[in-house]
């Protein structure tokens, strides 16, 4: 497993929260959680694009930081299910508005997405 070499600067709550929420779908993991996909398998159909292993990655680390809780029933197969804690609950209306404002100005976000990722291969072609 990774093990971080450089203590993270905690001075502010910027430093906090993206220590805390930093990785590719932790948001939206938050998000989907709380809109009822709490079993692995709603959340994997939900985000395609993300690996069994890295959405577990990522559970793992919300859980540590107390965001969400993990109920394993003692069933076989085993069901194991994910909800938010009230901690976790207090960052949706955060997350809600960090997406009302990427839905206000998304075609323009998209628009640098998109130039960026092509400068990239073009730069990737040159070398």
């Amino acid at each position: 497993m990774y093990e971080r070499k450089i203590i993270p600067n905690l001075n502010c709550g910027l430093d906090l929260i993206g220590e805390v929420l930093y990785g590719k779908w932790k948001i939206r993991l938050l998000w989907f959680i709380d809109q009822g996909h709490k079993r692995p398998s709603e959340l994997q159909r939900k985000i395609p694009d993300a690996t069994r292993r890295v959405l577990n990655i990522q559970l793992k680390e919300l859980e540590d930081h107390e965001l969400v809780t993990k109920k394993i029933y003692p069933v076989v197969p085993p069901k194991v299910e994910y909800s938010l804690t009230e901690f976790g609950k207090s960052l949706i209306p955060v997350i809600g508005v960090l997406g009302q404002w990427a839905d206000l100005h998304e075609d323009r976000l998209r628009m640098l997405i998109i130039k960026r990722i092509q400068g990239s291969a073009d730069i990737e072609n040159f070398s």
